[in-house]
């Protein structure tokens, strides 16, 4: 009791200069107030400054390597293996920066008693320094997201492309199945399609087990090449009714036509008959062969037209098709000898009654050549000059062979015929040297 009184009565000052010493005994601080509680201040500040640093560079590196992870998922370009490398070495940088961060916040405890005011100050010179390391980290950091752009740009576009198109190739199989139903159900068996569809199953599979599994790229790909194959087989499913009829009606036209050609082609010989009477041998020699080959087109063209329908009947489509196109073929080779020969009666009667007609076109033609090479000019050039010459030489020769008791009238018209071709050339040729504005003298024909 006497101590606790005594404690009580002692002057002001003495109780000040103890109670320190008491705090300090009994686990408070050992110092108060005054220049040391500024530097453990500032040491703190120093510390929250460098966590703050450390979590915002950690941050920008967990979301910096989801960007990674989502170019590498779907670019295996060297840009993209670069930019992995290049990622890899700033985590251990950011590593290193990281751990000397850590270091320097295990080394003091601000929170101590005891801490002294060097100590305090020393941990706020590492931990500054820790927090400007920290910062530049970031820095590089920034830099080098920046530049992932364009190959982030890239992958995140395949990756929105990613769900859509997998859902397309869904929706187009879809579709063609439902395409192929309807076709069936009308009494045509499609089983080309059918077989082609089913090729398309295991792709389907292979789909809906995900980019996971089978990558992103390689999804995208085999989406687009389902949704491209499976809107074929729907296409050619929905065509396929209008192609049987298609393929009915060239059947019947192109019999029709057989029967027809049949016909002509037996009005050949009469036609040669005449020619023979009438002509001499050149003008008609090398027709001596339609009627036999007429007639042989004619047949192979029904053997074919058979198979055709034969094919038709069991739906082979291709088969048909390409069997109406020989049909076709043989027929309008038959059409073209069978004419050639009326043709050619008709023109020789022409000529035979009166050569001038052709003559006079000719050297018309000749005539206007020569003044589109004269056109602005004093001589014309002999590039040109000389076939238009060589042309009035060999029209000259042509109409002498009209002389005489049996003319050649079969050669006269090849020749007056090639003469004006040559003029055509040569017109042409004037005419793209001088760019096209040399339009005088009309053309050569």
């Amino acid at each position: 009791m006497r101590d606790a009184l005594a404690l009580v009565l002692l002057p002001v000052p003495l109780v000040a200069a103890v109670l320190p010493a008491a705090f300090a005994g009994g686990g408070t601080r050992r110092w108060f107030g005054g220049r040391g509680e500024s530097q453990r201040a500032d040491a703190q500040a120093a510390k929250d400054a460098a966590a703050a640093a450390f979590y915002e560079l950690d941050s920008a590196q967990r979301d910096l390597r989801i960007s990674i992870e989502t170019i590498t998922a779907v670019d295996s370009s060297p840009a993209a293996r670069r930019a992995v490398d290049d990622f890899a070495e700033l985590g251990r940088r950011i590593d290193e920066v990281s751990h000397r961060y850590i270091e320097a916040v295990d080394a003091h405890d601000l929170d101590r008693d005891d801490l002294e005011a060097s100590a305090a100050a020393r941990a706020r010179t590492q931990l500054t320094q820790a927090k400007d390391e920290l910062t530049r980290a970031k820095q590089d950091l920034d830099r080098f997201a920046q530049g992932l752009g364009p190959l982030l740009d890239k992958a995140e576009t395949q990756l929105a492309r990613l769900a859509p198109a997998v859902e397309r190739a869904r929706q187009t199989l879809l579709a063609a199945s439902t395409a192929l139903d309807a076709v069936r159900a009308s009494g045509l068996k499609a089983d080309d399609l059918a077989a082609r569809l089913a090729a398309l199953g295991p792709e389907l599979t292979k789909l809906n087990q995900g980019a996971g599994r089978h990558g992103v790229a390689e999804t995208l790909q085999r989406a687009d090449r389902v949704a491209r194959d499976g809107d074929a087989v729907r296409a050619e499913a929905e065509r396929l009714p209008e192609r049987a009829a298609e393929i009915d009606r060239r059947l019947v036209s192109l019999r029709t036509r057989a029967q027809a050609l049949t016909t002509r082609a037996e009005q050949v010989e009469p036609i040669l008959s005449e020619l023979r009477r009438r002509f001499t041998t050149n003008c008609w020699q090398d027709l001596q062969s339609v009627p036999t080959q007429a007639a042989e087109n004619v047949r192979q063209a029904e053997t074919k037209l058979a198979d055709a329908r034969t094919a038709r009947d069991e739906q082979r489509w291709p088969d048909a098709t390409a069997l109406l196109g020989t049909v076709r073929a043989l027929l309008n080779a038959t059409d073209e000898a069978v004419s050639a020969a009326g043709d050619r009666l008709t023109r020789l009667n022409a000529v035979s009654k009166d050569p001038e007609q052709e003559i006079q076109r000719t050297r018309f033609a000749i005539r206007d050549a020569q003044r589109l090479a004269m056109a602005g000019r004093n001589t014309a050039d002999p590039r040109h000059a000389r076939p238009l010459d060589d042309s009035v030489a060999r029209l000259d020769r042509a109409i002498a062979t009209l002389e005489g008791r049996h003319p050649d009238y079969w050669h006269f018209l090849t020749e007056t015929e090639s003469v004006r071709q040559t003029v055509a050339r040569v017109v042409a040729q004037i005419r793209e040297e001088r760019g096209g504005g040399a339009a005088r003298g009309g053309g050569a024909a």
